[in-house]
């Protein structure tokens, strides 16, 4: 072994673009398969469409049957997908690098539950639809996180996930009660809604999350070296410099909206804010990255929104159920490691 071996100037500065390098590499990977599966929501299925008349349907062009289909049906529904993950995605990144923990995710501590519940209120009690659903599951995930964060002051990271599993099971009762005094056209509806579907997009939804997402996404890069010094723990990032409580608050808040958001829009869409921070950690060599997030929450959702219309012959199922599928596995996985790893398993 060679131990006179000293790093050169040129040799260190290699090894911290090599990270730089690396992360580079992976979003231009992710970008492209997003754009690609973008491209196979719209042009394939039980209805393709072939790239020159989809050039012309978006230059104005009114063919027969794929005017309706593309532009009114696949087109709003990659969109909203696209959209509604990366949101999704950038949220779950926010908890669980915020408070140090995979399983703290808007859909696990009970955030979208909130969202879910106000929104089906509105619904249901109220008729409300397009930006009155959007504000009322932006005020029931405000709502909510603010009453767990009260709840679990003092009891660090877990005590909140505890408090959060415990608010989401009450919310799931509260919404069953509601479905339960719907008429049973609503009820469908919501119940459909409620799995995570993009089956109902509309330009309208397309367009309220779109504006909401240019709005908000700033902030969020903003924030994004708060986040960086509160992931290092409290006493650290006030030992930085931090102003941590101001961080948290002003993360929390951004998470909770970008939640909220696409949770009025398609749908609390199960467990894809869960899996695409620690998907996108993994594949950034254990450094949490919020770009990264978000296209792993838009390929997430935009792969299940193709299995979930295509899997069954005449049978459009909610991406959730897809989503659904793939995050069940790995929260078991998660809970059997992590109560391993405790026990110096």
């Amino acid at each position: 072994m060679n131990t006179d071996f000293k790093p050169t100037a040129a040799w260190l500065r290699e090894r911290r673009k090599a990270p730089l390098r690396r992360r580079a590499g992976i979003t231009c990977a992710l970008t492209l398969l997003v754009a690609g599966l973008l491209a196979i929501n719209v042009l394939l299925g039980s209805y393709t469409v072939t790239i020159p008349d989809f050039l012309h349907l978006l230059g104005g062009a009114n063919i027969p049957g794929a005017s309706f289909i593309v532009m009114e049906n696949k087109l709003p529904q990659a969109l909203l997908g696209l959209l509604a993950g990366a949101a999704f995605g950038v949220a779950g990144a926010i908890f669980q690098s915020m408070l140090r923990n995979p399983l703290a995710s808007p859909d696990i501590i009970g955030i979208s539950y909130g969202a879910s519940a106000t929104a089906v209120a509105a619904i249901v009690l109220f008729g409300a639809g397009g930006a009155g659903v959007s504000v009322a599951a932006m005020a029931g995930a405000l709502a909510v996180a603010a009453l767990i964060t009260w709840l679990a002051l003092g009891r660090g990271g877990t005590g909140l996930i505890l408090v959060g599993i415990g608010a989401a099971a009450f919310l799931q009762a509260a919404v069953t009660f509601l479905l339960s005094r719907a008429d049973v056209n609503n009820a469908r509806d919501v119940m459909v809604w409620l799995s995570g579907s993009l089956n109902s997009a509309t330009w309208e939804r397309v367009a309220i999350l779109g504006v909401a997402l240019l709005v908000l996404l700033p902030f969020t890069a903003f924030g994004a070296r708060d986040l960086r010094g509160l992931a290092l723990g409290d006493d650290t990032a006030a030992g930085l410099g931090f102003r941590v409580r101001r961080a948290r608050l002003q993360l929390t808040v951004l998470g909770v909206l970008l939640a909220a958001l696409p949770t009025a829009a398609a749908g609390p869409i199960a467990f894809v804010a869960f899996l695409s921070g620690p998907i996108a950690k993994r594949l950034n060599g254990g450094a949490a990255s919020l770009t990264l997030a978000a296209l792993v929450g838009a390929a997430i959702v935009l792969a299940g929104n193709f299995a979930a219309v295509n899997a069954i012959d005449g049978t459009n199922l909610p991406v959730g159920v897809v989503t659904g599928a793939l995050g069940a596995p790995f929260l078991l996985w998660l809970l059997i490691s992590s109560n391993r790893s405790n026990q110096g398993g």
